[in-house]
């Protein structure tokens, strides 16, 4: 409180923070900007050359990337991937990222439900092969149980990869329901059901990535810039 009453004006990334700030100064100068694409990673690399370069074999990869930490709900993941329409389906999913939480309750999940489709990567990805994660992933799928926002959806922004999330912070605002990805329920059921909804029918991916390319525009840095210059000025 003593802290944001000493501020002449704020900057959110979310509309749900934006809002939270009315809670401690309703005379506020404010403004929400979203988080801008990371473009910091390489163009886009084709999914041969990153099944090549991750030494996969061609198939249907969702990914889990960025810092395992317990609010981002990996569990929800994990045990959506026991489904038989998912395995049916030959789905397998990638994390990729430091262990910040337990790895061990993660890997204890994974034996108790007997799973051979989760690949871990468990390590801090270097600049130079985020590309590869991103080229291979027909969509990233964060079921995070709390958020503000997320840099991980920008990333995938910049590689217009598809996403699927957990109706939660600034999440929905980033991803458009059926448009650049699925918003879903923070529950394992929901989060399956978007998994199924993404391989449904023939296309749907790529339609969704044109989704996403078409709204990356509204999260360039020069728009970014453009609107903090223009609040600086108020």
């Amino acid at each position: 409180n003593y802290f944001i009453k000493s501020c002449d004006g704020f900057i959110t990334m979310s509309k749900a923070v934006f809002e939270d700030i009315s809670l401690f100064n309703t005379q506020a100068k404010k403004v929400c900007l979203f988080h801008p694409v990371y473009n910091v990673f390489g163009d886009k690399s084709s999914k041969s050359n990153s099944l090549k370069a991750l030494d996969l074999t061609n198939g249907n990869y969702l990914l889990f990337f960025g810092l395992i930490r317990e609010y981002k709900g990996l569990e929800l993941a994990i045990e959506a991937m026991q489904d038989s329409k998912i395995k049916s389906l030959g789905i397998k999913l990638i994390v990729a990222g430091e262990f910040y939480a337990d790895k061990e309750k993660y890997i204890a999940l994974i034996n108790k439900l007997k799973l051979d489709n989760i690949i871990i990567h468990d390590e801090f990805i270097p600049s130079d092969k985020v590309k590869y994660y991103f080229g291979i992933a027909d969509a990233v799928v964060q079921p995070y149980i709390s958020a503000t926002q997320s840099g991980i959806t920008q990333v995938a922004y910049h590689f217009e990869t598809p996403m699927i999330v957990t109706n939660v912070g600034g999440l929905p605002e980033i991803v458009q329901d059926g448009k650049q990805g699925y918003v879903c329920d923070v529950n394992e059921k929901s989060v399956l059901n978007a998994i199924l909804q993404l391989y449904n029918s023939e296309g749907n991916i790529q339609s969704l990535s044109k989704g996403v390319a078409k709204r990356k525009v509204e999260f360039s840095w020069e728009s970014f810039v453009k609107e903090l210059l223009s609040f600086m000025q108020i």
